[in-house]
């Protein structure tokens, strides 16, 4: 059995950044840390860059920007955290050098990255992931390709001879289809067992995609990708299963500081953890959980079982079935 473990955003500048000079790395993920330990690899959206260069992003208007202190990954490494998505909003806030600032942090961590890079090819890489799992008779090992995309900032691109994000348009045109298809050839090619795309789509407070974003996030399971890992509304959408794999709409928020919506309450989100079974879906659990600044802690009471009915009403509207089970609502594949 695979487990691949997915958060929605983390951001650590801020208040984050100030709060976590008085804390021991680990602190930020409270108790769910041992879930994250559980699974055999953890994927984030790092809503960030790691620099502690000041000059901001001015080219084009932006309201927010976003940058930790490069010793700020040692709270990714607390949690083990394989692979980072970078194509995002936020990733050049600080210029190309907190985008260099950033990758050369992550390598230097050991944690892989995917959607941003010093030009278009490397920022269309994708990270190649291993994982071992114990098996009768002793173990094995699973290669996942983590690719990511994103529809926001298009300035941000990278290009030929400069660095920036993976950026696409959320499009059916033979051109974005094509990347698409490319991208999933080249993980293939590098001997990935399972492919993870990754986009940072949509707008903000967002809570069910559109027909035209169903439409692609369909269309690229299509094109051969097992899992689709939205993020950026802030909010977590239902989830989709289309051809046997999950669509995971919107991840929603995971450690941040973001003030909170009264309605949509972005300070509620989960833990995502698809497990594949020989390459195939066998079960996604959800563990909701509670958001405060700079900690996430497992949703309890009140919490849980808001939580619990908002993504029962989600799933549900995409025909996805999902069932309360202690600490977590659970979806099991058909056999």
């Amino acid at each position: 059995m695979l487990t691949l473990a997915f958060t929605g955003d983390v951001m650590l500048g801020r208040l984050v950044n100030d709060r976590l000079k008085t804390m021991q790395p680990e602190e930020a993920w409270g108790d769910v840390l041992p879930h994250l330990a559980q699974a055999d690899l953890r994927i984030v959206n790092l809503e960030c860059a790691l620099t502690s260069h000041l000059d901001q992003w001015m080219r084009t208007e932006k309201v927010f920007h976003f940058s930790a202190d490069p010793e700020a990954v040692r709270v990714l490494q607390a949690a083990r955290i394989d692979a980072c998505a970078l194509a995002n909003n936020h990733i050049l806030d600080y210029e190309e050098q907190g985008l260099r600032d950033t990758l050369r942090m992550l390598r230097t961590a050991g944690i892989r990255y995917a959607g941003a890079g010093a030009n278009a090819a490397e920022a269309a890489a994708p990270a190649m992931l291993e994982a071992r799992l114990s098996e009768e008779g002793g173990t094995t090992s699973c290669r996942v390709a983590l690719l990511s995309f994103t529809d926001n900032e298009p300035d941000f691109a990278a290009g030929a001879g400069h660095p920036g994000t993976n950026y696409l348009e959320v499009s059916l045109d033979e051109a974005t289809l094509a990347r698409i298809a490319d991208g999933i050839a080249q993980a293939r090619a590098q001997g990935a067992s399972l492919v993870v795309f990754s986009n940072h789509w949509g707008a903000n407070f967002v809570e069910h995609p559109s027909p035209a974003f169903r439409g692609f996030a369909r269309r690229v399971i299509e094109l051969g990708a097992d899992v689709y890992y939205g993020h950026s509304a802030h909010i977590c959408q239902g989830i989709e299963i289309h051809q046997g794999k999950p669509i995971l709409y919107d991840t929603g928020n995971f450690i941040d500081d973001y003030a909170v919506h009264p309605l949509l309450r972005n300070d509620r989100s989960c833990l995502f953890k698809v497990m594949f079974a020989q390459g195939k879906l066998h079960r996604i659990e959800l563990l909701p959980v509670s958001l405060r600044v700079a900690h996430v802690a497992l949703a309890r009471g009140e919490e849980f079982d808001a939580i619990c009915a908002r993504m029962e009403m989600l799933c549900a509207e995409f025909g996805t079935k999902l069932t309360r089970r202690d600490d977590r609502l659970v979806y099991e594949a058909s056999t």
